[in-house]
């Protein structure tokens, strides 16, 4: 199979949706803030491994805290995922920090200063 087939697609979007609801509705730990969202999910060809991207509404800490809260509860998470959705294989779940909207948050604001400086120099 290859990694972008049309399977792993399906798959990749199938675990995506059941970790976010796994994520909003089923974790009662306190780190893990109520607005953690999962943005992308990589499920590896032979389904062994998941790299789940998530983003944390918050600053720097509160997403640490999400991280940590949610690798400790992977084993959960992982038996949950079973439960829902009938693979071949469940996969063992890594989590990550999705930088992109920061990173997006970040060069919009440079952009609107490098214009705001050209529109001051053209006056």
């Amino acid at each position: 199979m290859r990694k972008n087939s049309v399977k792993n697609s399906r798959v990749n979007g199938e675990v995506q949706r059941v970790l976010a609801e796994i994520i909003r509705s089923e974790i009662k730990d306190p780190r893990v803030p109520q607005f953690t969202s999962v943005v992308a999910v990589e499920v590896a060809p032979d389904l062994k491994t998941c790299k789940a991207f998530i983003s944390v509404l918050g600053d720097d800490e509160a997403a640490e805290n999400a991280l940590k809260g949610l690798n400790s509860a992977s084993g959960y998470i992982r038996a949950c995922l079973a439960k829902k959705i009938n693979l071949r294989n469940t996969p063992e779940i890594r989590f990550t920090i999705d930088q992109s909207i920061a990173y997006g948050v970040n060069m919009s604001h440079k952009i609107d200063e490098v214009l705001g400086n050209t529109m001051e120099n053209e006056q």
